[in-house]
């Protein structure tokens, strides 16, 4: 495996000596004679995801853990790496930057621990780069692999550095388990300089301010760039908040009562959804009940609720009707996957709570099954128009939840977050406007709910479903696990699961399916 050499400590001379003459003089990489001026930079923050299925992938078999200062997006979103550190080349206009923080890719399940640090961007070479450290036990005895200043993508550079195009490398495809990631598209990538204010913002509305130039330009000076964090002063969030503002309508609800009607909005788990959908499970989502999706795979919707409210005590417990039921893994008429959830129900006290569901798995149901205890932004409860809204509630896999999904998933893991609405009176007007909502998309395959194995479904309406075949979060499909890269699932760590995957939705059950009958 190509092995590059670190330049951490060329680069802290460089700017050493910038520090005490002023302006450097280096040689660029490939020149002969050429010299350039070097001005230090710093407060820079570099956001890349990688590539959104591998991010899908292991939050579905493993677990991503940003530390040093980096974080991730919720909702298992994009890294951001920070305090980035480095020169800028005033001559050819280009930049060399280090950044703060590590990240560490792990699945225990598929036996792989992957750490990233040392994370690079060089706009000149036009590419990034990490140190990377993989401890690989999928075949018995742990093997390492370390490599400094591996390349991970290319980068298609721009002059506001911003959602910079990228493709990955074969040396990417190498570490990540997957040679069909070579040249495959990763997730774009933003360099921004974050300033930390000095001095409070002079207005509301600051002027944009010029980025810096990545191209060389007759207007290029011989000083460090000025630009200005365009992302240092985001704007007022439309988020909804739990509590009454001083503006709030006059036309208050009582303190405690029962509901009178609601909904929550819940996706169960993205990666969970594009897993059952996509080519390994080859399966589909239905909903029934009066339930709908989103959609494109999205969330769900669950309606009607019944239940109680005390505003004073900030205690809010609501029933919700509908089902979901996630299928797949066919053979034979049978399906190693059959999982319905229904009756969800969800508590709230002081901002902590629980979300239950009745749970049916391969046609053994089992009632009130805590899947996720909840936790919301703010503690209090506030109604609005007689509507209480909490939005943004975060799910954490129970121990209870995890044996639900067959223990494909430990406890501790984050799920989607939940949304919660609930009318207080028979006239309120739930958020969008409410209506009984979309069905979840078209033109998916598959009978409706309530075949095959147990799969209730919930009472009433006309199920809808989505998927079928090859929606994968990746991209198109192929017809083996790994035939194309829209597959981008990593080659050794499937082949070291093939078991695991097959039984997502009831471990070991799966091996048993032959002794039920086709009817």
């Amino acid at each position: 495996m190509p092995v590059r050499r670190r330049r951490s400590t060329a680069l802290a001379a460089a700017v050493a000596a910038a520090a005490a003459l002023g302006a450097t003089v280096l040689a660029t990489a490939g020149a002969t004679t050429a010299t350039a001026a070097e001005v230090p930079l710093k407060d820079y923050e570099l956001t890349w995801g990688i590539k959104q299925s591998y991010r899908s992938y292991v939050g579905m078999f493993g677990t991503f853990t940003p530390s040093g200062g980096a974080t991730q997006a919720a909702g298992n979103g994009a890294f951001t790496f920070v305090d980035g550190t480095g020169t800028y080349d005033t001559t050819g206009n280009t930049v060399d930057l280090a950044f703060e923080g590590g990240l560490v890719s792990k699945s225990a399940a598929h036996g792989f621990e992957i750490t990233f640090t040392d994370v690079r961007f060089d706009s000149k070479a036009g590419e990034i780069t990490a140190d990377i450290r993989k401890v690989d036990t999928s075949a018995g005895a742990p093997k390492t692999t370390e490599g400094d200043d591996v390349p991970l993508a290319t980068v298609a550079v721009t002059r506001a550095m911003k959602d910079m195009a990228t493709t990955l490398t074969a040396e990417a495809g190498e570490y990540l388990g997957s040679a069909t990631y070579a040249g495959a598209a990763g997730d774009p990538l933003t360099v921004v300089q974050k300033t930390p204010p000095s001095t409070p913002p002079a207005s509301p509305s600051p002027s944009p301010s010029q980025t810096r130039t990545q191209e060389p330009s007759p207007s290029a000076s011989q000083t460090a760039p000025t630009e200005q964090p365009e992302t240092e002063s985001p704007a007022p969030t439309t988020t909804k908040t739990t509590e009454a503002s001083p503006s709030a309508s006059a036309t208050e609800a009582a303190t405690k009562g029962e509901v009178a009607d609601g909904t929550l909005g819940w996706g169960v788990k993205q990666s969970f959804r594009a897993y059952v959908v996509g080519p390994i499970a080859k399966g589909r989502v239905t909903v029934s009940g009066g339930a709908t999706q989103a959609a494109g795979n999205g969330a769900f919707t669950f309606k009607d609720a019944t239940g109680t409210y005390d505003t004073d005590a900030d205690k809010l417990t609501a029933s919700f009707q509908g089902a979901v039921n996630f299928k797949g893994h066919e053979s034979g008429g049978a399906y190693g996957l059959d999982l319905t959830l229904s009756n969800l129900k969800a508590t709230l006290d002081g901002g902590s709570g629980k979300l239950s569901a009745d749970v049916n798995s391969l046609g053994t149901l089992t009632k009130g099954v805590v899947l996720a205890d909840l936790k919301a932004k703010s503690p209090d409860l506030a109604a609005e128009k007689d509507v209480i809204t909490v939005d943004g509630v975060a799910a954490t896999l129970t121990a209870a939840g995890a044996k639900a999904f067959g223990g494909f998933y430990p406890a501790g893991t984050a799920l989607d977050t939940v949304d919660l609405s609930v009318a207080l009176s028979d006239d309120a007007q739930l958020p969008g406007g409410g209506t009984s909502g979309t069905t979840g998309g078209t033109g998916g395959t598959g009978g409706s709910g309530g075949s095959a194995g147990g799969s209730t479904g919930g009472t009433g309406g006309t199920a809808s479903t989505i998927g079928g075949t090859g929606t994968t979060t990746g991209g198109s499909t192929g017809g083996g696990a790994l035939a194309t890269t829209g597959s981008d699932i990593p080659g050794p760590a499937l082949a070291g699961a093939a078991g695991v995957a097959v039984a997502i939705g009831a471990g070991a059950v799966y091996a048993t399916r032959r002794r039920r009958t086709q009817q």
